[in-house]
């Protein structure tokens, strides 16, 4: 099967070439209708008896089953979040309550999203944990052997994402979870930006826990899922019913299950049909492009291969990222540095990979979707030389 380009998204008619895929994407108009008769017409309590909670039982366990089937799940392993914050703390704190351990042990790596390091630093606060934070090489990738290292008798959960927001790099998530397992512990993978781009399966991963976000996979915001490998004991993040494997209590939102199981059978199809090969083809015509328009000052962030398909970080010596992207307004996109009061610090990713601060700040994130076209790559290519252009001329 040859994957095709979806018609014209139409928040993307106009405006900047978007690509800031990684941040959040587009919802998908098919992902939108399926919502529609749950948010209208089947508007029951899916926990109820009466005829008006059928339809949104059956959407919420057909959902389930979409989402599952994405990552070689099974339905009963899938507890939906309203985010991917939430699956991450549900995943960590119940993992560590359940453990009822005097003082555990938690490891992960520096760059890790900050939903994980917050949490970890949360139960260190409040729990008493205690939290390992492994440094990364300069691809930004963690060597299961410091894991090894690191492992004790009170660590109770290894927390290592599958995919970096901000460069793409892929983890050894099997080699991590086998080493996490031969000490007794506990392996989540925090997928959010992994799920939908490449294909995964937890089975073979080895993963107990895993976190999917839906507006990473063209669902809309506020809907997530969490795996959890069969026999998993969590303790629960609300309190108060039996929803969700009485895990998060609440009446479920079944027009955002829907929507999240929509997207997962969709992406699931997209992986099927090579999508991931056209995106990488366009990412790596824009880097060629951007390379040619600006000879000796394009430095790739991150591994050049073992990353997402449609990830391209890039610093250009003598730039700062925020200038540039602000002297392209045709382009929509991500810089490798946070602003705080006017003032901006590099990104904690690119400096725990050991890039000094100037490259760090010179940082662009350009990332691809289902949207984006040969004809984007064009645009955004020569915008982004001249934003160079103009932005060197001025300092």
């Amino acid at each position: 099967m040859t994957h095709q380009t979806p018609q014209p998204h139409p928040g993307l008619t106009s405006g900047p070439v978007y690509l800031d895929y990684n941040a959040t994407t587009p919802v998908d108009p098919r992902v939108a209708d399926a919502m529609v008769p749950y948010l209208t017409t089947h508007f029951g309590n899916p926990s109820s008896t009466h005829p008006y909670a059928a339809e949104p039982r059956r959407a919420l366990a057909a959902a389930r089953a979409q989402v599952a089937g994405l990552i070689g799940a099974r339905p009963g392993e899938i507890v939906f979040t309203a985010s991917g914050s939430e699956a991450d703390l549900l995943a960590l704190r119940g993992a560590t309550l359940a453990s009822r351990h005097p003082r555990p042990h938690l490891i992960t790596q520096a760059t890790e999203h900050p939903a994980v390091l917050a949490t970890c630093q949360a139960l260190t606060r409040l729990h008493g944990a205690r939290v390992t934070v492994l440094p990364v090489d300069h691809d930004g990738v963690l060597d299961p052997a410091a894991l090894a290292e690191a492992l004790d008798e009170d660590t109770v959960l290894v927390s290592v994402m599958a995919a970096n927001n901000e460069t793409g790099a892929l983890q050894p998530v099997r080699e991590l979870a086998e080493t996490a397992h031969r000490a007794g512990a506990l392996f989540h993978c925090d997928a959010a930006q992994a799920a939908g781009k490449i294909p995964l399966d937890v089975r073979d991963l080895g993963a107990d826990l895993l976190t999917l976000v839906g507006h990473k996979m063209y669902a809309p915001k506020g809907t997530a899922a969490l795996y959890i490998r069969d026999g998993i004991e969590l303790e629960p993040v609300v309190y108060g019913g039996s929803q969700e494997a009485g895990l998060r209590a609440g009446t479920e939102n079944t027009a955002l299950a829907v929507a999240l199981g929509t997207a997962a059978q969709l992406a699931a199809d997209d992986l099927a049909g090579g999508a991931p090969a056209r995106i990488q083809s366009l990412r790596d015509e824009l880097h060629a492009r951007l390379t040619a328009a600006l000879p000796g000052r394009l430095r790739l962030n991150g591994p050049a291969a073992r990353r997402l398909p449609n990830t391209l970080n890039i610093s250009i010596d003598g730039t700062r990222g925020h200038d540039v992207l602000a002297a392209a307004p045709t382009v929509a996109a991500s810089i490798g540095s946070a602003c705080h009061s006017g003032t901006h610090t590099p990104s904690p990713v690119l400096t725990a990979m050991g890039y000094d601060p100037e490259r760090a700040l010179a940082a662009l994130r350009l990332t691809l979707g289902r949207w984006s076209t040969a004809d984007d790559i064009t645009a955004a290519a020569d915008a982004l030389a001249l934003a160079v252009s103009t932005t060197a001329s001025s300092r």
